[in-house]
C-alpha cells in the first residue's frame, strides 16, 4: 500500500451484513467530517459526542436518520480523525449510505485497513493489532480473557522488559570487549549467565503453554470413534441434546462424518461423529473409515466407543491398536448400552464412562469434558498468531548459542547473537518487514476494522 494510499480518507461497513437493529458505516481521514458534514447539512459536530441528525443523498433525498460520532486525531482508534454513522440496520440501509460517502471522493477501505493505519500511526503495535483480529473469532471465554490482556498490552510490556534486559547484557558484554586483555570477572559471567537463563526459561514457558492450548483460539475438536453399531451416533445426538444423526440398528449406518458446534461450559467444540472402523469390501463405505481415521488425527480429544453389553472382539481390539498411535491425544472410552446387562471388564489404560445414550445420562461425562478443557485455562502469557511463536523460538536459538558463546569466553560472539534475540524478540512488537509482508498480516482483518 503506497503512501498516497495510507493518507487518503477510507469508508466501509463496520457492522455484519443482514437484519439488525444498527448498522454502523466508518470513516478515518482528513476528509472525514468534511464528508459528514456535507451528508448531513450540519456542523455542529463536537468530538466524542453522539449527535442525532439526517443524511440526504445527492439528490437531495433523506437517507436516513442516523447518529454520527467524531473522534478528533489523535484520540481515535486509528489516530486519525473518525468518524461512526450509526443508521438504521439492515443491508439497503448501509450500502446506500455507504454509497454516498463513496461518492463523494473516499476510497473503500481494504480489509483491515483501520487496525493497519492504527498500527502504522502507533495507536497498536503488531501484538495488540492481531489480538483485535482473533478477538472477533474468538471461540471461548478463556481466549476473550487472553486476547483483551493482549490487546492491553501484557505481551508488549513483556517484550519490552525483556528486550531490555537483553540491552543490559549486551552493554555489560561491550564493556568487557573493551578490556579484552583481561580475565572476565567471575561476578560479571555470573550476572549474564542468570539474566540469559531467567529470560531463556520463561520463554520455553511460554512456548510451551501456547503450543499445548491452540484450541483456547482455534477451537477444539472432540471425535466419536468406535466399530459399527456401537451408538456413536446416538452419543452425538445425546450431547447435543437433539437428533443430529440417523440412528438404526443396520451397521455402516453413517458412512461420512458429520460435524456440529458445541458448547461445553464456555468453550465452544467442534463434535465429530464418524463411521464405523472395521474391515469392508464395500468401496464407499472405506472412504468413510479413512476419513474417520484422519479425523483422529485432527481432534484435541477422542471419545472411543464400545458395546458394553458384549465382549470385546477383533474389531473393538484393532481400533484399541489404532489407539495406541494417538498417545499424545486425551482419550476417553464409553462403555455404552448401560441399560443392558454389562460383559465387558475394562483393561484400557483411559478414563472411562458407563452409559446409556439412548437415556442421556451422560451428565458426568460432561463435567468431565468440561474439566479438561479448563485444563487449558492458563495465567502465563499466550501467544495468539504463528509469527509470534516463531519470534519466540528463533530468540531461544540464538540465546542458546549465546549461552554457548559465553561458555567459551568468545564475547564478541555473544554479543552479536543477543543482538539477533533483541531484533527477533521485537519482531513481535513491530517488525521491520516489507510492506508487502504488512499488507499480507492485515489482508486476514475482516473489512471494517
Amino acid at each position: 500500500m503506497s503512501l498516497e494510499q495510507n493518507k487518503s480518507t477510507i469508508a466501509a461497513i463496520s457492522t455484519p451484513l443482514g437484519g439488525g437493529a444498527v448498522g454502523i458505516v466508518r470513516l478515518s481521514g482528513d476528509k472525514s467530517l468534511e464528508i459528514v458534514k456535507t451528508l448531513s447539512k450540519n456542523s455542529a459536530f463536537i468530538p466524542r459526542y453522539a449527535t442525532l441528525t439526517t443524511l440526504y443523498d445527492r439528490e437531495g433525498e433523506i437517507l436516513d436518520e442516523v447518529i454520527v460520532i467524531y473522534f478528533k486525531a489523535p484520540y481515535s482508534y486509528t489516530r486519525e480523525d473518525v468518524v461512526e454513522i450509526q443508521c438504521h440496520g439492515g443491508n439497503m440501509m448501509v450500502r446506500r449510505i455507504l454509497d454516498e460517502v463513496l461518492y463523494l471522493g473516499v476510497r473503500l477501505a481494504q480489509s483491515g485497513e483501520f487496525t493497519k493505519r492504527a498500527f502504522l500511526n502507533g495507536r497498536l503495535d503488531l501484538s495488540q493489532a492481531q489480538a483485535v483480529a482473533k478477538l472477533i473469532e474468538a471461540k471461548s471465554i478463556q481466549a476473550q480473557k487472553t486476547l483483551l490482556k493482549q490487546l492491553k498490552g501484557e505481551l508488549s510490556v513483556f517484550v519490552e522488559q525483556s528486550r531490555e534486559s537483553l540491552y543490559e547484557a549486551l552493554a555489560y558484554s561491550e564493556v568487557m570487549i573493551d578490556y579484552s586483555e583481561e580475565d572476565i570477572p567471575e561476578d560479571t559471567l555470573d550476572l549474564l549467565n542468570q539474566k540469559i537463563d531467567t529470560l531463556y526459561t520463561r520463554l520455553e514457558k511460554i512456548l510451551f503453554h501456547s503450543r499445548s492450548r491452540v484450541g483456547i483460539f482455534e477451537g477444539f475438536s472432540l471425535c466419536i470413534v468406535g466399530k459399527p453399531n456401537v451408538g456413536k451416533s446416538s452419543l452425538l445426538n445425546a450431547l447435543l441434546l437433539y437428533d443430529r444423526a440417523i440412528i438404526s440398528n443396520i451397521a455402516g449406518t453413517t458412512r461420512d462424518t458429520i460435524e456440529e458446534m458445541l458448547n461445553i461450559g464456555s468453550t465452544q467444540v467442534r463434535l465429530i461423529d464418524t463411521a464405523g472402523i472395521r474391515e469392508s469390501d464395500d468401496e464407499i463405505e472405506n472412504i468413510g473409515i479413512a476419513k474417520s481415521k484422519e479425523a483422529m488425527e485432527k481432534s484435541d480429544i477422542i471419545l472411543v466407543v464400545f458395546d458394553g453389553s458384549k465382549e470385546l472382539d477383533d474389531e473393538d481390539e484393532k481400533i484399541i491398536d489404532l489407539l495406541k498411535t494417538q498417545d499424545k491425544k486425551r482419550i476417553i472410552s464409553i462403555f455404552n448400552k448401560n441399560d443392558l446387562p454389562q460383559k465387558v471388564r475394562n483393561s484400557l489404560p483411559y478414563p472411562s464412562f458407563c452409559l446409556s445414550a439412548q437415556n442421556k445420562e451422560i451428565d458426568e461425562l460432561v463435567s468431565y469434558l468440561q474439566g479438561i478443557l479448563q485444563e487449558s485455562e492458563s495465567d502465563e502469557i499466550l501467544l495468539c498468531a504463528s509469527n509470534q511463536i516463531q519470534s519466540i523460538e528463533q530468540t531461544l536459538d540464538f540465546l542458546s548459542e549465546a549461552k554457548e558463546m559465553l561458555h567459551k569466553g568468545c564475547l564478541e560472539l555473544f554479543s552479536y547473537n543477543i543482538r539477533d534475540a533483541i531484533e527477533s524478540l521485537g519482531k513481535i512488537t513491530r517488525p521491520y518487514e516489507s510492506t508487502d509482508l504488512l499488507d499480507k498480516m492485515f489482508s486476514e482483518f475482516c473489512l471494517g476494522k
